[in-house]
């Protein structure tokens, strides 16, 4: 472990966690950390040490120059607080980097050591996994956990998910084995459009978030990106028939799903949900803004650039991600398949220690 500015005193800690690579299909999760660092400010207190849970030659580091010296940044998970003001203010710890490649337990172990130190109440782990969903829907996203407390109380599914797994169901369960709230947090990303970056999918899972732990997050220019990518998707659909069926067919298939579930109890609780994003936290405070999407209104719409997107692949209807199950372990739209799919996240040699081999089982001890 690596200090570098030395653990501050926290107000009611929660700790939100995101990892590159097999568990972040469209880099939707780790953007999510990254966004909340940014907007407020997070302040980097602790690194792992890279040479303890990486292969450099699976995540290699990159070497760049500072005002003509060549430095190097290793590939490395960090954890850095923010403090968001308002009427009830509290801390977030925010645990952002690569999926280790080795000492999971030890990884783990390191992590937890932070949380208890830090007195962190609760942690969150977010995910992303590839699915059979249309992109102009709303992004389903689904809160599992082990502890059968948790569930029933934070309104969340009971995981029963057996096979492969990623750091985030190994982190999930070390937390619950040593006595720590975790809760995961899983995004569900088109698998004709998973490029990253995925802004839609980023969003859903902020504003998944701030219901869970009731708290306010400025989403600075995420909505107006999702937006953009939802135009961009939408253009290139429409450029291939085939596509455009295939879109459609998913489309007819979410809709059937989801019929049963427009009862008046799940619209109240929906209008519930929209007018405490409008009015349940008074005026924005500092640093917030007022402007939140909702996944019923402005998330349904999320957009990208047509320029910044490669042209998705021609799916037909009979071809289904064969590592993808259409039903998860809780028997929603499937959670923690990621950890089975071996195909979360398409990215560069820095961000995807697994690729589509499924390293999870053999990067455990």
């Amino acid at each position: 472990m690596i200090e570098l500015e030395g653990v501050p005193e926290l107000v009611d800690p929660v700790m939100v966690a995101a990892f590159e690579g097999w568990n972040d299909a469209g880099d939707a999760a780790s953007t999510a950390v990254a966004h909340l660092d940014k907007e407020w400010k997070g302040e980097v207190f602790a690194a792992l040490d890279a040479e303890d849970y990486y292969d450099f030659q699976v995540n290699r580091p990159t070497v760049w120059l500072d005002g003509g010296v060549r430095r190097i940044t290793w590939p490395t998970t960090r954890l850095s607080v923010v403090r968001v003001g308002g009427d009830k203010p509290r801390d977030l710890v925010l645990v952002r980097g690569i999926e280790p490649s080795m000492r999971w337990r030890s990884f783990c172990n390191e992590i937890l050591g932070f949380a208890h130190e830090l007195g962190v109440e609760l942690v969150v782990i977010m995910g992303a996994l590839l699915g059979d969903t249309p992109h102009t829907r709303p992004v389903p996203v689904s809160g599992v956990t082990s502890d059968p407390d948790l569930a029933r109380t934070m309104d969340l599914e009971e995981t029963k998910y057996e096979g492969p797994t990623g750091i985030v169901g190994i982190l999930q369960e070390a937390c619950t084995h040593a006595g720590v709230p975790a809760v995961s947090l899983w995004a569900a990303v088109p698998h004709y459009v998973s490029q990253p970056p995925n802004p839609k999918a980023t969003l859903a899972l902020l504003n998944r978030l701030e219901d869970l732990i009731d708290l306010r997050i400025p989403l600075g220019e995420l909505a107006e990106d999702a937006r953009a990518w939802q135009v961009g998707v939408d253009q290139l659909a429409a450029e291939d028939s085939e596509v455009a069926e295939y879109v459609q067919s998913l489309e007819e298939a979410r809709d059937t799903a989801e019929l049963p579930e427009a009862s008046g109890e799940a619209i109240a609780r929906e209008f519930e949900r929209y007018l405490r994003r409008r009015d349940g936290g008074g005026p924005p405070g500092p640093g917030q803004t007022a402007g939140h999407a909702t996944d019923g209104e402005g998330a349904a719409y999320l957009r990208d650039t047509p320029s910044e997107r490669t042209r998705p692949p021609k799916p037909k209807p009979s071809q289904r991600p064969t590592e993808q199950g259409a039903g998860g372990p809780e028997g929603t739209s499937g959670p923690e398949d990621a950890e089975s799919s071996g195909s979360a996240a398409s990215g560069d040699d820095d961000s995807d220690d697994s690729g589509d081999s499924g390293t999870a089982e053999s990067s455990d001890d």
